[in-house]
């Protein structure tokens, strides 16, 4: 019996330290059971509901590796900490906001080669790569209310959910629709004989050939463009930011709402970093917005090389989109 109870002993630590391992140890990637099971977006307010951040706070705990996954980089940490509040000063700004009404004017993006992605940053937009577009025009604003409303109408289609009683309020005609899924967007780009861009063609249009960080340069500036950092907490009118405008002349790509593209998300060539998301599961989505996942210490998503996914069905409201089209 002494014997036997020893044994016992034995394996009973020894189940506990298995135990200890795998389910107290950080886990490299998230669980199935951490994604909607209909949609496959992640529960993340199983994490952050208690703990939301500042949309200033850079910075980022261990455990969030339990559902983001390994590889955030020294180079990454550094990157980060560049964008500390002492580095702006957050204004109201409402008094440059333009006057004009915003169109869907385009601007024409030349053909030829940039440099797409960043090798100091999230490993999905690594490594930093050469990549050629032919030429192509883009919406120079984000797709607005105003103009949505005229699809729903025309096309018979359901409403965004913030609309009242079908119509968008008055005061928000010329700011982003919201609240339009990948599938929405898409049909909208068609009905206008368009098309949604290319991952590639948003980075392009985003950032130019001279590898600049933001639509405007590699400075970050809290006061060219409706980011978190801001603290404005609502989507404004497309277009307020003259001073933050792409090499082309594109505004409101870093902030405001994020932007669907055309593209799965996939790796980039040579990305050798490994993540289940991979395939045609996910869109791919650029742009940061007013909101976005600053607040939870994930790092500032402004930069014209963030990439995110999402999937197709998803509907929010700071999700948005602009069109493209060919030249031919």
């Amino acid at each position: 019996m002494q014997r036997g109870a020893k044994s016992f002993l034995l394996l009973a630590l020894f189940v506990l330290i298995v135990w200890l391992i795998v389910c107290q140890s950080p886990r490299l990637h998230a669980l199935e059971s951490d994604y909607d099971p209909v949609t496959g977006d992640p529960k993340c307010m199983n994490c952050h509901a208690s703990d939301k951040r500042p949309s200033i706070d850079y910075s980022r705990d261990d455990f969030c590796f339990e559902c983001h996954g390994p590889g955030l980089s020294d180079k990454f940490r550094a990157i980060d900490s560049k964008y500390d509040k002492n580095l702006y000063d957050v204004v109201d700004i409402s008094a440059e906001v333009r006057k004009a009404s915003p169109s869907n004017d385009m601007a024409y993006i030349p053909a030829g080669e940039f440099a797409m992605g960043s090798n100091e940053w999230w490993p999905k937009s690594q490594p930093e790569h050469k990549k050629v577009t032919g030429a192509f025009y883009m919406d120079k604003y984000e797709v607005t209310n105003k103009r949505y409303k005229k699809f729903v109408e025309v096309d018979n289609r359901t409403p965004p959910a913030h609309w009242v009683n079908g119509v968008p309020p008055p005061e928000r005609a010329y700011h982003p629709v919201v609240f339009v899924s990948w599938y929405d967007a898409n049909d909208f780009c068609r009905w206008e004989g368009k098309r949604l861009p290319t991952e590639a063609e948003w980075e392009k249009a985003a950032r130019g050939t001279d590898k600049r960080t933001f639509p405007w340069g590699d400075k970050f500036e809290a006061k060219r463009g409706n980011m978190p950092q801001l603290g404005k907490n609502d989507t404004m009118p497309v277009g307020s930011f003259e001073n933050g405008k792409s090499p082309y002349g594109v505004y409101d790509m870093a902030g405001n709402v994020w932007e669907w593209t055309s593209d799965w998300f996939k790796p980039y060539p040579e990305n050798n970093h490994p993540d289940e998301n991979y395939g045609e599961k996910y869109k791919v989505v650029r742009g940061g917005s007013w909101y976005d996942c600053t607040y939870y210490k994930c790092g500032i998503s402004a930069p014209t090389y963030n990439r995110i996914f999402f999937n197709p069905m998803t509907m929010n409201n700071n999700f948005g989109f602009r069109c493209a089209r060919d030249t031919k």
